[in-house]
């Protein structure tokens, strides 16, 4: 039997759906287990899932992978000392030597006042279906035939179009499931498709790469194979014929995919641990005024099918659409229920971090917001870290186009994008609508006013 025929059979798999409901019952079981062992509190959290994955290169197969995951942690309390271990065998067994593991840990640890369990009030004892899976068997053969055409379109697309990375399908499907001693055992299965295309332009003697990608909950919600080849091609190509420009101060559009990371930093600074520890930029700014009056972000965690909903966080407490920006100030800190009770405040059921969260745009769109700058730099790729989390200073590398009289005049690289968080945040001039939903963020283009940019001095 070939491969490509043992990869066959995952098509024979019982569904993650059909599997969740033996998951919930280790996970019941292993919180029993957790009581005879004589912890006050405790609770567990499964996963399964599985994924095809497939790669071409230049026309070749260059890989089929097939993965299975599969575990289940738990944590347990006495009083408030608390041990964790985990397992990737489920067997009633290996289930009690894990428990036994994490009880011997805590009662090694030192107290800390601020451990334990969510509140039972705060827990989703019910919760919506949120259509997030929408499994899709696609066979091995299938799945490399699709690869296949989105880089052969977009190999076809430009004769300078002379190389490439390669093309990639995944399709994932997967299953999550928590508990706790409170008696709350929850749970639900999630799919996620996507196709990514890397190609390279070349042209006298220059290369320069660059790519495409599309990712959905549901397969049939994906562009064609073509539409991301394409796209990857002229986006390589738009790159040819890059030049530095000098060092000035100018006004920066980060676009979709770049902006998105300005916000992540933002969620980052007014995560709970950053602020009890002392180590954000944002610490004490509650209620204080940080991006311009007309912006809001608004965290959506039930809508249904995207990729960033969830019904209940990882302790199980339920998930709410509330505002973490309102007419630009700060409304609370990112927390659970530990980085909650270290402040004195209550769990926002943001374990595991923020869901869905949508940025408030302005009605413009990308050609307006060009013309709107007029003259400055378009960001469309970020290099490097370059942010400190506790002073807000933001330098990173990146590459883009230059924009003259609100058009695109040529492609840039090699340039060094400089400030301050804060003051970046106020200095937000519009959010164009062109949206980009492929993340847990969604946010259109941003334009900054005043940003340094390093280049040839």
């Amino acid at each position: 039997m070939t491969r490509l025929e043992k990869l066959k059979l995952y098509q024979d798999e019982p569904s993650i759906e059909a599997k969740l409901s033996g998951l919930k019952e280790d996970v019941a079981r292993t919180l029993e287990l957790a009581k005879k062992y004589g912890a006050t509190a405790a609770e567990a959290a499964g996963s399964i899932g599985h994924s095809l994955s497939v790669s071409v290169r230049l026309g070749n197969l260059e890989k089929v992978e097939w993965a299975v995951v599969k575990g289940i942690t738990v944590t347990v309390y006495f009083g408030n000392r608390k041990g964790s271990a985990s397992s990737t065998d489920r067997s009633v067994s290996h289930l009690s030597e894990m428990v036994g593991a994490a009880c011997a840990i805590a009662k090694q640890t030192e107290p800390d006042p601020y451990a334990g369990l969510a509140e039972k009030t705060l827990l989703a004892w019910q919760y919506p279906d949120l259509d997030l899976y929408h499994p899709w068997r696609v066979a091995p053969d299938q799945a490399i035939t699709l690869a296949k055409e989105c880089e052969a379109v977009g190999m076809e697309w430009d004769s300078r179009i002379r190389n490439g990375e390669g093309a990639h399908l995944t399709s994932e499907e997967g299953g999550s499931v928590y508990g706790n001693s409170h008696g709350f055992v929850g749970g639900y299965p999630t799919s996620r498709h996507s196709l990514q295309c890397v190609l390279v332009a070349e042209d006298k003697g220059e290369m320069k790469r660059d790519y495409d990608y599309a990712i959905a909950r549901d397969h049939e919600d994906l562009p064609s194979p073509q539409y991301v080849g394409i796209e990857a091609a002229k986006r390589a190509v738009l790159r040819l014929g890059a030049r530095r420009i000098k060092t000035v101060r100018a006004p920066v559009i980060f676009s979709p995919e770049c902006a998105g990371s300005l916000f992540g930093h933002f969620f980052g600074a007014i995560a709970g641990t950053a602020i009890y520890r002392k180590s954000s930029f944002l610490f004490d700014h509650l209620g204080k005024t940080l991006f311009p009056e007309r912006l809001t972000i608004r965290e959506q965690p039930h809508l249904k099918k995207e990729l960033g909903s969830a019904p209940f966080d990882a302790e199980g407490v339920v998930t709410s659409e509330k505002d973490w920006i309102r007419e630009g100030a700060l409304v609370d800190y990112v927390l659970e229920s530990y980085t909650a009770r270290k402040l004195g405040r209550q769990t926002t059921g943001n374990a595991g971090g923020v869901f869905n969260v949508r940025v408030s745009t302005d009605p413009l769109d990308k050609a307006a917001l060009l013309k709107a700058m007029g003259k400055g730099l378009l960001v469309t790729e970020l290099m490097g870290p370059g942010v400190n989390k506790v002073t807000g200073d933001y330098s990173r590398g990146a590459v883009g186009f230059w924009v003259e009289d609100g058009l695109i005049a040529y492609p840039v690289e090699e340039i060094t994008i400089a400030g301050n968080l804060k003051e970046m945040y106020k200095n937000i001039v519009w959010i164009a609508n062109d949206v980009d939903t492929r993340s847990n963020i969604h946010t259109g283009s941003v334009m900054i006013e005043g940003m340094i940019l390093g280049g040839i001095i």
